[in-house]
């Protein structure tokens, strides 16, 4: 396993073995491993010749009140896990290689960036899609992972490479969770084991609107009302949204009556979780 600091190296390295007709993965993660990452590994793997995989905490998506200070930073343990799956190739750049001295250039995120998520952490979008876009052009790669439990961001990334013509496919992956159906995620290290049940908020509500959706319930004011409460009851302590959108542009909707996705961002302690799921409705309306 090949470990690089430098973005010139890790440009020349992957250019190299595109040039040599490699096909190229790439698992840009900000470290913390888990199984969820893990499987965004072991899928490039299964479809690519190489695996890159990148850690880097961005400081540019945190706001200013955020967890970047504390954000978990396993590096060692991290680069032992991906050693141990022959990734073939890890970025691991410090701050200053990404945004050296009198940097200001950034992306302008798309409209998909504007709700949810875009409303609740002001800025977040512009710095996930401003570092994105830099480790594509360093690691010009074929394929790039991202799992589906960042649903916006994924949405966003993906309308990016579009808008800006860039030559690499951005592949969803599932939600990879625990078997209690808690998503996994790098912050559910937070969390006590109280607050773990009560994490269990997010999965219990997701779920309920799947069985009303398949039970023909289709008003999306009474579904998000229910799942708001679901989430309360069950012991979420702030809500930021709790919604049904549309997926392709994730704007809000009266009914599920296409395509749609609910998305869930809570508090639970002082831990934000974020979790979703999509949602099919080809049956009758409400009845």
């Amino acid at each position: 396993m090949k470990i690089v600091e430098s973005s010139h190296e890790a440009y020349a390295h992957v250019h190299h073995l595109r040039c040599d007709q490699q096909k190229i993965g790439l698992v840009p993660t900000m470290g913390a491993l888990h199984q969820g990452h893990l499987s965004l590994v072991e899928r490039s793997q299964a479809e690519c010749d190489v695996t890159a995989v990148t850690i880097f905490v961005n400081p540019t998506q945190f706001g200013p009140h955020e967890d970047y200070g504390r954000y978990p930073r396993t590096l060692e343990a991290d680069l032992e896990c991906l050693s141990q799956r022959s990734v073939d190739l890890v970025f691991v750049p410090q701050q200053p290689a990404l945004y050296p001295a009198g940097y200001s250039t950034y992306v302008e995120p798309p409209a998909e960036a504007e709700l949810w998520e875009g409303q609740c952490r002001p800025g977040h979008f512009r710095g996930v899609l401003s570092v994105v876009l830099k480790l594509f052009q360093i690691l010009p790669a074929t394929v790039a992972y991202f799992g589906q439990k960042d649903f916006q961001q994924l949405t966003v990334i993906r309308r990016m490479a579009e808008d800006f013509n860039l030559p690499i496919r951005v592949q969803g992956c599932e939600t990879v969770r625990d078997d209690d159906g808690l998503a996994l995620s790098s912050r559910n290290r937070y969390l006590s084991a109280e607050q773990r049940e009560a994490a269990l908020s997010l999965w219990k509500s997701l779920r309920w609107v799947e069985q009303a959706v398949a039970e023909g319930q289709r008003d999306v004011a009474n579904l998000e009302q229910t799942m708001q409460q679901k989430l309360y009851d069950a012991g979420a302590e702030k809500i930021d949204y709790a919604r049904i959108v549309d997926r392709e542009s994730l704007a809000s909707l009266s009914a599920v009556d296409r395509p749609s996705v609910a998305l869930i961002a809570a508090y639970v302690g002082k831990t934000r979780l974020i979790d979703n799921l999509l949602l099919d409705a080809p049956g009758p309306p409400d009845h």
